[in-house]
C-alpha cells in the first residue's frame, strides 16, 4: 500500500519561492505605493507625492530589472515566477501611470478612456509576452532574443514627464498642451502620449532584448 504523501505546510506556496521572485514581489510593493502616492496627491495637491510615486515606479524598475538577473545568476525559473513578474509590471508600470495622469489632471471623459485603452494595452502585451515566450526564444540558449511591441516598463518615460510636469507646476489645470472640449466632454491632448505608448507595446514592431 503505498504512503499517504503528507499534508501541504501552511504558507507553503511562500516556501516555494526563488530568490528572484522576492525581487519581483518588491516591484510589486513599489506599483502600490506609487498608486498610495498618486491617490494622496488628489487629496493634498502637493507635488512632492508626484515625485515620490515617480521615485518607486523607478525603484519598480531596478526590481524588474534585477529579478531576470537574478533568476538567470541562479539558473532557476519558474511559470510562477514568470507569472509574478507580469502581474507586479501590470501594477507598476500599467496601473500607477494611469492613476499618476489621471491624479495630475487628466480627468475628462475622453481622458479616461485613453487611460484604460493604455492599461489593456499593457496588459494584452503582459499576456501575448506569456504564451509566446517560448516560440520567441531563438538558438540552443532558449532564450527569448526579442520583443514584439514596447515593453511595459516604458511607460516610466511618461512617469517621468509627469513629475516633470509637476516640478513647473504644469498640472490639474495648467497641463501641457491644455484642453479640448469635444461633444461636451474633456481631452487634455497630453493624454495621446498614453495612446501611442499603449498602441506601441501592441505592435508588431520587434525590439532586441538586451
Amino acid at each position: 500500500m503505498a504512503a499517504t504523501p503528507p499534508p501541504p505546510k501552511h504558507f507553503s506556496m511562500i516556501r516555494q519561492f526563488q530568490l528572484a521572485d522576492w525581487f519581483t514581489l518588491g516591484n510589486a510593493v513599489c506599483g502600490v505605493g506609487a498608486l498610495f502616492a498618486a491617490m494622496s496627491f488628489l487629496e493634498t495637491h502637493e507635488v512632492r507625492h508626484v515625485h515620490f510615486a515617480a521615485a518607486l515606479v523607478l525603484a519598480a524598475l531596478i526590481f524588474d530589472v534585477l529579478d531576470g538577473r537574478v533568476a538567470r545568476w541562479r539558473a532557476k525559473s519558474s511559470d510562477m515566477g514568470r507569472e509574478l513578474d507580469s502581474l507586479a509590471d501590470v501594477i507598476s508600470f500599467g496601473v500607477a501611470p494611469a492613476v499618476l495622469a489621471y491624479a495630475c489632471g487628466m480627468q475628462g471623459l475622453y481622458d479616461r478612456i485613453v487611460l484604460a485603452y493604455f492599461v489593456a494595452c499593457g496588459v494584452s502585451r503582459l499576456a501575448r509576452y506569456n504564451v509566446t515566450a517560448e516560440a520567441l526564444s531563438g538558438g540552443a540558449t532558449g532564450k527569448v532574443t526579442h520583443f514584439e511591441g514596447t515593453p511595459i516598463p516604458t511607460s516610466i518615460v511618461l512617469v517621468g514627464l509627469l513629475s516633470l510636469a509637476a516640478a513647473v507646476g504644469a498640472v490639474r489645470g495648467d497641463l501641457w498642451l491644455g484642453a479640448l472640449t469635444l461633444g461636451g466632454f474633456t481631452l487634455h491632448p497630453l493624454v495621446l502620449l498614453f495612446a501611442l505608448s499603449g498602441s506601441l507595446m501592441i505592435s508588431r514592431i520587434r525590439i532586441p532584448k538586451l
